[in-house]
């Protein structure tokens, strides 16, 4: 895994400058099955990231583009009349990476929409279950600038959610770097060259190994006293679910894996539990007034659990 992240990273630079956090999230969340919701400021290349991701990753990509009247037979496909007959036409979850752009701009109905997608690999139209290209991968962003019209995320979607990520402006180093790549007007001029590093295939082989990658007692009751300490702070109104203990554990075997180790340390597990733990803490009403994050709720969370030895 550790040369196929230096494979994949080496292909994206050719049109996406830094975002190294980006493409290890990417990676970790193809290696363990996840999906990643992505916020960050328009402009910070959130769907170029994903396009040249799934270009790298030989897979299918597909971009659905959120809207107020987006219906839920747009995501998951529809039948229509060819001839006589009924046919399934299937809509653009039939992928193996899709990118949900502003996912809180399009109503809960349409949300929920994706729910069966993320969660069973299949969408049911019609009364008929119909399963979804492996590997399956939803890639979503929010925009934290503009909130008017929109329509945030319950928490049942936000926990479905491996990791969440923030993309931030570049560095000036990475903006000029960025400036001085070849393009054809305001478009990446280096896209087409983007050649397939890995096959879905061997995103499969990758999900066999992470899951060997060993994680003894000690380790396992240590993401378990985080996640249960979440729920014990006088600040959180809802703190993290058993199944986020469940996703914290798998993305801990993946960046093991990316590290090239059989074993999981506490190490692993503390710098991920910012992103796959803070945005399935709801908070006291209080606590909000009072400036106090998510965020500082995981950091109190993991200093008041003992870290083994």
């Amino acid at each position: 895994m550790k040369e196929v992240r230096e494979r994949l990273s080496n292909e994206i630079s050719k049109v996406v400058v830094g975002q190294q956090r980006m493409v290890d999230a990417a990676l970790i969340a193809m290696a363990t099955g996840g999906h990643i919701l992505v916020e960050g400021a328009p402009g910070t290349a959130k769907t170029l990231l994903a396009s040249v991701l799934a270009r790298a990753c030989g897979g299918t990509f597909r971009r659905v583009q959120c809207t107020p009247d987006l219906l839920p037979s747009d995501i998951t496909g529809t039948l229509t009349l060819r001839g006589e007959e009924l046919a399934f036409r299937p809509g653009p979850v039939f992928t193996n990476i899709l990118l949900a752009d502003e996912l809180n701009r399009t109503p809960p109905k349409t949300q929920a929409a994706l729910l069966e997608a993320m969660q069973e690999g299949q969408v049911t139209v019609d009364g008929v279950p119909r399963p979804l290209p492996i590997p399956f991968m939803v890639i979503a962003t929010e925009n934290p600038i503009e909130y008017e019209g929109t329509y945030p995320l319950p928490e049942a979607q936000l926990d479905r959610f491996l990791l969440k990520m923030r993309i931030d402006y570049p560095s000036a180093a990475e903006e000029i770097a960025m400036l001085h790549l070849a393009r054809t007007g305001i478009s990446p001029a280096n896209i087409a060259d983007v050649q397939p590093v890995i096959l879905p295939d061997d995103i499969l082989t990758l999900r066999q190994n992470v899951s060997m990658v060993n994680a003894t007692d000690e380790v396992i009751s240590y993401i378990a006293g985080i996640v249960r300490r979440t729920r014990e702070l006088p600040s959180v109104s809802l703190g993290a679910s058993p199944r986020a203990a469940v996703h914290l554990l798998a993305a801990s075997r993946a960046l093991a894996a990316m590290g090239g180790r059989s074993y999981v340390t506490p190490d692993d597990v503390a710098s991920l539990a910012l992103p796959v733990l803070a945005h399935r803490i709801v908070l006291q009403p209080e606590a909000e007034l009072e400036h106090f994050q998510p965020e500082d709720a995981v950091q109190a969370a993991l200093s008041s659990t003992v870290v083994p030895r």
